[in-house]
């Protein structure tokens, strides 16, 4: 009988907490706590009773202690493997749930996969971790006065949004809607991915029709975010790249966005600067125990997005701390490397701001161009020695997939222009129940103990977040 298939990732960090999965005719719960699991259902059409309508719901439900805390569910087509409708048939409408009580966060989404396509997942794709808030959780790990709080603040293990700017259309829909959808190729840039998916475009559709699915191109190549900043703060993440430009010069003139800087995709413009700024420094100022590492960067970003001068930069960080009357102020790397954690929080420098620093990185674009993960994972062991992390200021494990640089994967992303098949959300389940273990049993044994280590992942997610407070836990213990 005809069925179509989806592939569930979940993970429990709350005790108490179970995730209910279901489609017709199959339910697993799932309860248990630091395991990172996956299963596999079929929506079979000889458990919907309906002659004509063949469609079977894949629903979730999380529960603390019998408790609901929340339910979400899609209509999944048995026959020609469509998933519609229901409370996930958009990315933008699956952020993260937070309970009630503040106690706990829920993060999830959904890939659809269509009738399956080349390289990409053939199976509808869902996530799901149920894990503490974790607004505090430096506060909680380190509490002033312990003798946690006396060690390195770079014995810490920093969770991490992976461009954290792009995590919504908004700046670009408001340049589409300026100057039209024939932009793009100027938004796209001179990058691989960029170069190769416009090549390839233009082999099977016209210009015109390239302008038309502008918004899926530029939402295909750089939406690695869906949360607010606030959301991915209390999720956990501590750590953060943004690269801050002017918009373009060929979009600047338009007035299609206020002349101030971006967070820059290439020429893709996302969340403005300030904003970024403002929204940390408040999360600061309201979790006195938290410290939050930035660092600019402008690898990818051509030069006709001009780069903000080291007074412009300034200004910047000074603006937003003018909020805190002198309760935050900046650090930078040598607070990073050398200073307490006692001691940031004493002298105020919980906002630590770093410019092109030398870190050690284990993406290349090579390896984590992936669909399934394997190479990200086999690359840790050789990236990771000894030799490499000497004199790097910090060690940064990137557990994301960049399936935006698999050609093929890209185009049928574009193509399918739908709401919930992003090629870089396809990838997303099945390479964190691989990369995330992995550095759960690994960073202790891999990583100098003295190094800031940072876990940085699209889409972040608790697990992600579970993972490396535990890493700090343990590497504190030391």
């Amino acid at each position: 009988m005809p069925s179509k298939g989806v592939h569930a990732f979940t993970y429990i960090a709350v005790a108490g907490c179970s995730i209910e999965l279901s489609v017709p005719g199959q339910t697993i719960v799932r309860d248990e706590c630091n395991h990172f699991c996956a299963d596999i259902f079929e929506v079979d059409t000889k458990h919907i009773d309906s002659f004509f309508d063949k469609r079977g719901k894949f629903a979730f439900k999380v529960l603390q202690h019998g408790r609901l805390i929340t339910e979400q569910w899609i209509d999944v087509n048995a026959i020609t493997g469509n998933a519609s409708g229901g409370t996930m048939d958009t990315i933008a409408s699956t952020p993260s749930v937070f309970d009630s009580e503040g106690s706990l966060i829920v993060t999830y989404g959904l890939y659809e996969a269509g009738s399956g396509h080349g390289l990409l997942p053939n199976r509808h794709q869902c996530y799901v971790t149920v894990t503490p808030n974790y607004a505090n959780w430096m506060g909680n790990l380190a509490p002033p006065g312990s003798a946690h709080e006396e060690k390195r603040f770079s014995r810490l293990v920093l969770p991490s949004a992976h461009d954290v700017g792009m995590n919504s259309m908004q700046s670009s829909e408001a340049v589409l809607e300026k100057v039209g959808g024939a932009i793009v190729g100027v938004l796209v840039g001179d990058t691989v991915s960029g170069r190769a998916l416009m090549s390839r475009l233009a082999d099977i559709v016209s210009g015109p029709a390239i302008s038309l699915i502008a918004p899926s191109i530029i939402f295909s190549l750089a939406i690695t975010q869906k949360d607010s900043l606030d959301a991915m703060l209390q999720i956990g993440a501590r750590y953060f790249e943004f690269r801050p430009a002017r918009l373009h010069d060929a979009v600047r003139p338009t007035g299609a966005l206020p002349d101030k800087v971006y967070f820059e995709h290439s020429a893709i413009p996302g969340m403005a600067y300030d904003a970024f700024l403002n929204d940390v420094v408040a999360f600061l100022m309201a979790h006195r125990d938290e410290i939050v590492v930035v660092q600019l960067r402008w690898d990818g970003v051509p030069g006709e997005c001009a780069h903000p001068s080291d007074d412009e930069q300034r200004e910047y960080i000074e603006a937003a701390l003018a909020q805190a009357n002198g309760e935050i102020v900046a650090g930078g790397l040598d607070d990073l490397r050398n200073a307490s954690i006692a001691q940031l929080r004493r002298e105020k420098r919980r906002l630590i701001v770093m410019v092109s620093v030398d870190s050690l990185s284990t993406y290349t674009d090579e390896g984590n161009a992936t669909v399934n993960g394997d190479s990200i994972v086999s690359a840790f062991p050789s990236v990771l020695t000894a030799e490499n992390q000497r004199g790097k200021a910090f060690i940064n494990i990137q557990c994301q997939a960049t399936a935006s640089n698999i050609p093929e994967a890209i185009v049928y992303s574009v193509m399918e222009a739908g709401t919930t098949t992003s090629c870089l959300l396809a990838t997303k389940g099945i390479c964190d129940s691989k990369t995330l273990p992995w550095c759960r049993d690994n960073v202790l044994r891999t990583c100098n103990t003295e190094t800031l280590v940072v876990l940085m992942n699209d889409f972040i997610d608790g697990a992600t977040a579970d993972v490396a407070v535990q890493l700090s836990r343990q590497r504190l213990d030391l």
